[in-house]
């Protein structure tokens, strides 16, 4: 019951997606740095598709896209519009038609932003660019049909209080798009389950259960009851994100060193199937599968469940 997903990248097939750097794109002129980001956004549509397709054919039930998709739209000087590059109309045709193919594919797809978006930043400036990139990653997520765009909550400058007060009334001036598909994450070193838990509920916005992060930085829930009080805020989803919008979707990783280890928090090449809570195996979930070893780590989870 467990539809397990995979993150970004693959290691054995070969779908690759693209990127780019400002530094480069500078060096080639108004037209060439055009050219050049308009290949990259093609190929990474392609690649896109062909990601679902391979999720599909191997029996992977999600996927994380990139959050570099569209490399640099959001840059101040680099930045773009997808109908401002060279056939533009037929790079966001491509893009449109991920949708129907991940819906009649029963591949659920999901983002996760880079580190650099706080919400809850004590700095204006950085509270507003990091609403801008959220909102044009939920607008990208509309587009290819992801009902999911996951958020750890950000720095505890001032205190938990005042931090989670910043979140909040940040979350409270995202349109209506980005507050649908937002969806909150408990982290490893400062917001627990406990902490994000009021804010998902005052927000309405869901909370993503990462069961290695709460054992890193636990707090007074066990994993069974922050397994049913995450699962909980799912439940007032908007069903018109998608055939999944309700369904819990939570994080596995194990520990690269293991849990005697001094650091615990890097994530192992595989995972031990010992670390998935027993209190999921009943449960309708997608769990994103956090691994070094990316598709070979799921199938082999998969498998190791399965037996």
């Amino acid at each position: 019951m467990l539809r397990l997903g995979l993150c970004c990248l693959f290691v054995d097939a070969p779908i690759q997606f693209r990127t780019a750097t400002h530094k480069h794109v500078a060096t080639l002129g108004p037209d060439g740095g055009r050219a050049y980001l308009s290949g990259a956004a093609r190929a990474n549509a392609d690649a896109l598709r062909r990601a679902v397709e391979r999720c599909h054919a191997l029996g992977i039930g999600a996927f994380r896209i990139t959050s570099g998709i569209l490399p640099l739209a959001t840059h101040p000087i680099s930045g773009y519009t997808v109908a401002s590059l060279d056939d533009g109309a037929t790079i966001g045709r491509a893009f449109e038609t991920v949708r129907p193919l991940a819906r009649a594919l029963d591949v659920r797809l999901s983002f996760h932003p880079d580190q650099f978006v706080v919400l809850n930043s004590e700095r204006e400036s950085v509270r507003d660019a990091s609403a801008r990139e959220l909102e044009f990653q939920c607008e990208v997520a509309e587009v290819v049909g992801a009902d999911t765009v996951t958020l750890h909550a950000g720095g505890g400058a001032g205190g938990k209080p005042a931090a989670l007060d910043r979140l909040t009334r940040t979350i409270d001036t995202l349109s209506d798009r980005a507050r649908a598909r937002l969806a909150l994450e408990n982290d490893d070193r400062i917001f627990t389950v406990e902490d994000l838990l009021p804010i998902c509920v005052r927000t309405g916005v869901p909370l993503v259960y990462d069961a290695h992060h709460h054992r890193c930085n636990p707090d007074a829930l066990t994993v069974d009851e922050a397994t049913d009080r995450a699962a909980a805020t799912w439940a007032v989803r908007d069903a018109a994100l998608g055939p999944h919008a309700h369904e819990p979707w939570f994080h596995i990783s194990s520990p690269r060193d293991g849990w005697g280890a001094p650091n615990p928090r890097p994530h192992a090449d595989y995972i031990d199937p010992a670390d998935v809570p027993d209190a999921w195996r009943d449960l309708t979930l997608t769990v994103d599968v956090e691994a070094k070893a990316k598709e070979r780590a799921v199938l082999d989870l998969m498998e190791r469940l399965r037996r």
